[in-house]
């Protein structure tokens, strides 16, 4: 359980409080007692009406971004360090006098003030690995608090649509933690997990360094032994439990490792005491096999047996947005909505498509201007490569919320760029007119996926695509 009583003896106001970096950490604050209101652009622009319906019905006080609801100097402002100095909020907070922190900052005191926490690292799969390890826990009895920038299907029910957090009143606090902005740096974990390291927002040099000293503050690490980078890293950690699946070496193994379109068996291996232990994953994928062993390491580095840990994830759901099949036409085309983004995501989700047969069209919505000038090269690449010959992706403009970003390259640059690497590209820039182009060229048995990050709307648009298809 949380102790830090500062953080609920005064009212605090959640600019962005939709985003989903910002809504667990507002249900978690608000489950622990504190007063909490908020404003959201995408709420001002009619996007997800349901879920800010939800947030009213909780008790939330929620406010048009206009600076109506910053009242008070008692209040604290949480905003992201990408919010604009112009936007209400920030100049009637500092009109005010309000304090400011950022999403990062919140969530790391949250973090550190409890007794034993298990921070997730690395630059893919966090927010399954968390989802993982906190259904590990909650299975083993441990009552956790988890932050999670996706909502988990375990928790999820009529009542708690949204469920990316669960309050918790045990000692384990389970969070992924962003290396994106340096603030990794903030963690003080008990364990710290790392399942890879990629380009991303940052350089290699820039991510060795974070996420070495990430390990270093953790009295106990979970490290995958598999990837070359973090493999380095693993040797200036303390405790560790190391995973892997072609590693000879590590102390959680995996064998026998069977894929279906959409689940996964193996048998998992404790080499530290020679036990072998049967696992049934119910989301598919090579990645989501890594997964299941960072969280099954984590839970050993926290002390609950391999055997419960591999046990619980027999019934773990997955999470939205991540390979979720939203439904099959009648014509037997497939649709599936998926959080890939950057190159290492996008290539993880293609391949689990590409390991069984049939054509693909994959959807891209990229995450922002900035992010696709870092990476889109890369991304083009992983695009034309892991897809085949008879496969086709379909690019929209980026999304864009407002706010001052260059936004003189796009997709049609990445477009081209795939086709250069012997690739098929549709870059179609109105995200509407996609439907109908994917509708008319979608041939029975299809796969259908749709990729792209911050844009809770993009779930609406799978629905919609599986609605137009015959």
């Amino acid at each position: 359980m949380i102790d830090d009583t500062d953080l609920t003896a005064h009212p605090w106001f959640f600019c962005g409080i939709g985003g989903s970096g910002m809504l667990p950490l507002a249900l978690i604050l608000k489950g622990h007692g504190a007063r909490v209101a908020g404003s959201d652009r995408s709420r001002d622009q009619g996007r997800t009406p349901e879920k800010f319906a939800w947030l009213e019905q909780l008790g939330f006080d929620l406010h048009p971004q206009d600076g109506s609801g910053v009242t008070s100097p008692d209040q604290t402002l949480v905003a992201s360090a990408a919010v604009e100095d112009t936007v209400p909020e920030v100049v009637r907070a500092r009109e005010l006098g309000c304090p400011r922190m950022s999403r990062a900052q919140l969530l790391a005191r949250l973090f550190n003030a409890a007794p034993f926490g298990i921070a997730v690292g690395g630059t893919s799969g966090k927010s399954t690995v968390t989802g993982m390890i906190g259904w590990i826990m909650t299975e083993a009895g441990r009552d956790p608090t988890i932050m999670n920038g996706a909502v988990m299907k375990n928790f999820a029910t009529a009542d708690a649509p949204f469920a990316s957090a669960r309050v918790g009143q045990g000692a384990v606090f389970v969070s992924e933690v962003d290396e994106s902005d340096g603030s990794i740096a903030l963690y003080r974990p008990k364990v710290a997990v790392l399942g890879n390291v990629s380009l991303d927002h940052k350089s290699l040099e820039e991510l060795r360094e974070l996420f070495g000293d990430f390990l270093n503050q953790a009295e106990a690490c979970a490290i995958n032994l598999d990837d070359v980078e973090t493999r380095a890293l693993a040797g200036s950690a303390a405790q560790r439990v190391t995973f892997g699946i072609t590693s000879q070496d590590a102390h959680i193994h995996a064998r026998d490792v069977q894929e279906g379109p959409t689940t996964l068996t193996a048998t998992v291996v404790d080499r530290r005491e020679g036990s072998a232990h049967p696992l049934t994953l119910r989301v598919p994928g090579r990645h989501n096999l890594y997964n299941a062993l960072a969280a099954i390491a984590a839970a050993s580095a926290a002390g609950v047996p391999v055997s419960q840990a591999v046990a619980a994830l027999g019934s773990f759901a997955g999470l939205a947005r991540r390979f979720d099949v939203v439904g099959t036409s009648p014509s037997g085309i497939t649709v599936i909505d998926d959080f890939g983004h950057n190159p290492d995501k996008v290539s993880a989700t293609l391949a689990t498509l590409k390991a069984h047969p049939g054509r693909v069209i994959a959807f891209f919505q990229p995450h922002g201007y900035g992010p696709l000038r870092q990476i889109g090269a890369q991304l083009a690449e992983v695009l034309a490569t892991r897809l085949g010959p008879d496969d086709v992706t379909v690019l929209c403009d980026p999304v864009y919320f407002g706010g001052t970003v260059d936004r003189s390259q796009g997709s049609e640059r990445i477009a081209g760029l795939i086709r250069e690497h012997g690739g098929n590209a549709q870059y179609i820039a109105a995200r509407a007119e996609c439907v109908a182009w994917i509708a008319a060229n979608a041939r029975p048995d299809d796969r259908i996926v749709v990729m792209g990050a911050r844009d809770d709307t993009l779930t609406a648009f799978a629905k919609d695509i599986l609605a137009a298809l015959p």
